[in-house]
């Protein structure tokens, strides 16, 4: 990605007052990290309650302003050992609760909003990058 896309480029947001592309980026490394242990606490413990947190604090700290590269390695590493431990479920029914929905989640349908939710932020880039000309 960022082998042709310019550091002001990056900084540029996808749409008037929302994120810029790098931090999308570094969006994506924060609710895949947060998926993956929520995945993992489903499949360790019955029904747990997973933490919600404020995702546009979390996109106004320090580490978002760090080269996009970074969080497509922990994207890559992570999305590894994700891949393995998806690869080995047998009850995909299990459920976690979400306290901010107030909502019993199964498995298989919080993994289908993060691949829905990785899909749709790529989506806000290559729009931002077709309307650009980039």
């Amino acid at each position: 990605m960022t082998a042709w896309l310019t550091s002001t480029q990056l900084d540029t947001p996808y749409r008037p007052g929302g994120w810029t592309v790098r931090q999308l980026v570094h969006h994506l490394a924060d609710s895949h990290m947060n998926a993956y242990l929520r995945l993992k606490l489903g499949l360790t413990e019955n029904k747990p309650h997973i933490k919600p947190y404020d995702q546009d604090a979390w996109a106004q700290l320090p580490d978002s302003n760090l080269p996009v590269e970074v969080s497509l390695q922990l994207l890559t590493a992570l999305h590894q050992r994700w891949i393995e431990v998806l690869q080995q479920v047998k009850d995909w029914k299990r459920t976690v609760y979400h306290p901010e929905l107030e909502a019993t989640l199964a498995l298989d349908d919080l993994l289908s909003q993060y691949a829905w939710h990785g899909e749709h932020h790529l989506a806000h880039i290559t729009a931002l990058i077709e309307r650009e000309g980039w």
